[in-house]
């Protein structure tokens, strides 16, 4: 049995030229027989509700979660046991959401973890969970990575419980929604202090001693797909994430020669308790988001941390200076001009088709 039938478009949005649901929004039918095309859709469809006019609940029902069954999420570790065994591992934002999920699939295949964040009583508590489950040490480190003097203070203390690291994830991040003409100075300035300047600090206190002790190491950032395209009301966030994404591919060229590799994860949607506050508090953008992932669905931690734990381990070791997109399709169906015609119907493809071979010339 294949998917249900395609949902019409809205009224307003075929009197409009127009589609839903994307981040830009551009004419679909350019040409002439843009006002006769609009007249004889919206004619079809006067009684189309909108899209989302059902409530959370139509996501279950509709063509763009149906998809979902073909991409389910598997939740167990893709590399072999014991794989990162004899090895440290770093992370930054490791208390809590997609930190914590690469930290205990890190854990369960032997590496040492050392977790660093403000908040040291989640820490200790996020340690204590995964030691329990996976049986192996995690380190519990203080750092707020705005402050270059308590990155140098926690690397010290990372080298003393455990060693050079291995491997190092710079998680740690902050963001929030806002029209840019709210923005203060200091929203700024937090915003970028711990995306960009935290991620250098931290970067450049342990890249220092690796070259001094001729240890090589694998750096991976945590990102986003905007850094790439830009996105407004995250204006800071995709600033600073885009800045990360250039010193890394930097030093992955100038930083080779001592051993040292630099990889990013652009994650798209995934559902973690702290983003999703501040970026989505009411809950209203989740369905959007789910319409404009080709996969149906979002992304979930499980699924980053496999991605995340491979780049960081030997089998990735020719894997340097890339930009990995992890988003189900997001980016590429927003960035196709057209993407938005898969809302139109069969019956409405004849109609088009029908206009077009009357077009002259055609």
């Amino acid at each position: 049995m294949g998917p249900p039938p395609p949902r019409p478009l809205s009224p307003r949005a075929l009197a409009s030229g127009r589609v839903p649901c994307t981040r830009r929004y551009r004419t679909t039918f350019p040409g002439p027989n843009m006002a006769l095309l609009c007249r004889v859709l919206f004619a079809q469809h006067r009684s189309a509700q909108r899209f989302f006019s059902n409530g959370t609940q139509i996501l279950h029902k509709s063509m763009e979660a149906f998809q979902s069954k073909f991409f389910p999420p598997l939740q167990k570790a893709m590399l072999p046991p014991n794989c990162f065994q004899g090895k440290v591992a770093f992370i930054t934002g490791g208390g809590t959401g997609l930190g914590k999920g690469m930290t205990t699939l890190l854990s369960s295949l032997g590496a040492q973890c050392v977790i660093a964040s403000r908040k040291i009583d989640v820490l200790k508590a996020t340690a204590e969970e995964i030691s329990s489950q996976t049986g192996n040490k995690v380190h519990a480190v203080q750092c707020d990575v705005r402050d270059p003097e308590m990155v140098q203070n926690a690397v010290s203390e990372l080298i003393k419980v455990a060693g050079l690291p291995d491997v190092v994830i710079n998680n740690a991040a902050g963001n929030f929604i806002s029209p840019t003409e709210r923005l203060s100075p200091n929203g700024w300035k937090t915003i970028t202090d711990i995306v960009l300047n935290g991620t250098a600090f931290v970067t450049l206190a342990i890249g220092k001693q690796l070259i001094k002790s001729g240890k090589g190491a694998a750096f991976l950032a945590i990102t986003t797909i905007y850094a790439e395209s830009g996105s407004g009301f995250v204006v800071p966030s995709a600033s600073a994430k885009a800045g990360v994404e250039i010193m890394n591919k930097s030093l992955a060229a100038e930083w080779g020669r001592y051993g040292m590799r630099f990889n990013v994860i652009q994650p798209g949607p995934i559902k973690t308790k702290g983003a999703f506050s501040r970026l989505d508090p009411t809950g209203a953008f989740e369905k959007e988001m789910i319409d404009r992932i080709p996969c149906g669905r979002l992304g979930t931690v499980e699924e980053l941390a496999n991605l995340a734990a491979f780049l960081c381990s030997d089998y990735a070791s020719w894997i340097n200076g890339a930009v990995i997109r992890f988003d189900g399709g997001e980016e590429a169906l927003i960035s196709g001009e057209f993407n938005s015609l898969r809302k139109v119907t069969p019956e409405e493809w004849d109609t088009i088709e029908g206009l077009i071979r009357k077009t002259k010339g055609s």
